[in-house]
């Protein structure tokens, strides 16, 4: 009768798919016969040596080293317990050096007592469809630009990072005339492709609608109504549009579900500003409130996606709004400017998750 262990590395040798094991030192202690193939790299050259030792020394698709303890979603799924639910993409150092794009699925190994013994990862060559989802971001990212003229009186910065290639989050901000600017900050519904094509559809219809931000809930109202032509009964995507009045010093702003606008103070308080209004797309003929706040030199307004606080701990705590603000408290914000890799890094420290679960979208304006 044959040995089991050697049965399931025949098993496992079978396999289109590389499969690696390593111990809770991320020592790698197994390598399959179709990650040699995929990867180059030959069992008797990574066995017993750290997949982080350079090996994979994989990198995600922003180009962010993920060997370090808080990225790399082995190590995370190991110190979680948890297995991917659906596949990460990477980007692995090949023998001969070449970036190979991957999808991978993580797992905790476990003794016959339940304790983390080690991990093991599978992965499989994405190089096929790779081309298709780069040209996908590249027009997404086209429509995510913000050509804005220098203006002393304001300063606007974002930052996107979506959770796969492309994603569905969707900003925008326009002049609209000499002192006011119009701005749309939307979450649509989906992730992946399906979410970038909603994506598209709402950057077209922004550029036939944007000078209605004159007056927000207007602009909202006849937005919600054009993106209930393509879905019903459903929610198309939560938003938050305004605009900012740099001669009045006002910002008037209607929301559609999205998250709260933060204002910083000069003076250093912080106050939060949330309108009710149903998602897009939801229900038809909605009614829109519009709210207006008074705006002073110094002031920094904040809005983000959903995704960067609706995240949860290990007890099933989420991170919320409070939590997200402590975090920028701890970095000093808004007297220094975004360190994103680090808020990134203090998100996924608090979640109990391999990678955050949503895109990530910050919009800020700071008025000079």
């Amino acid at each position: 009768m044959q040995d089991p262990l050697t049965l399931s590395n025949v098993i496992l040798d079978s396999l289109s798919d590389g499969v690696y094991v390593c111990d809770r030192d991320r020592r790698i202690t197994y390598w399959s016969k179709a990650a040699e193939r995929i990867t180059g790299w030959t069992s008797s050259d990574v066995v017993g040596r750290r997949c982080l030792d350079d090996v994979l020394c994989h990198v995600d698709k922003d180009g962010h080293l993920l060997c370090g303890e808080e990225f790399c979603p082995l190590h995370r799924s190991m110190i979680t317990g948890t297995t991917s639910t659906a596949p990460l993409i990477v980007f692995a150092k090949a023998k001969d050096g070449r970036r190979v794009p991957m999808q991978v699925s993580v797992s905790p190994i476990r003794d016959a007592s339940g304790a983390i013994i080690g991990g093991v990862e599978t992965f499989r060559d994405m190089s096929a469809v790779l081309a298709d989802l780069e040209r996908a971001k590249r027009i997404q990212s086209l429509s995510l630009e913000n050509d804005l003229p220098a203006d002393a009186r304001i300063q606007f910065s974002t930052y996107y990072t979506p959770q796969e290639i492309v994603g569905g989050d969707y900003f925008s901000i326009r002049q609209l005339n000499a002192d006011q600017y119009g701005f749309l900050l939307a979450d649509a519904m989906g992730h992946g492709i399906s979410a970038a094509l909603n994506t598209m559809h709402l950057s077209s219809l922004w550029g036939r609608f944007h000078p209605l931000l004159v007056e927000p809930a207007r602009f909202a109202a006849t937005l919600n109504n054009a993106l209930g032509k393509v879905v019903k009964d459903e929610s198309f995507a939560t938003a938050v549009c305004g605009l900012i009045d740099l001669d009045r010093k006002t910002l008037r702003f209607a929301a559609a579900g999205g998250p709260p606008i933060i204002l910083f103070r000069a003076d250093g308080r912080v106050e939060h500003f949330l309108s009710p209004g149903v998602p897009f797309g939801m229900l038809e003929d909605s009614d829109y409130d519009e709210c207006e706040v008074a705006l002073a030199t110094g002031d920094t307004l904040l809005l983000f996606s959903d995704g960067v606080f609706e995240i949860h701990n290990a007890a099933g705590q989420m991170l919320g709004i409070n939590g997200l603000l402590g975090i920028l408290s701890d970095l000093d914000y808004p007297t220094k400017k975004f360190q994103m890799s680090a808020i990134e890094e203090r998100l996924l420290r608090f979640s109990n998750g391999l990678r955050l679960d949503d895109d990530v979208t910050l919009l800020e304006a700071r008025i000079g």
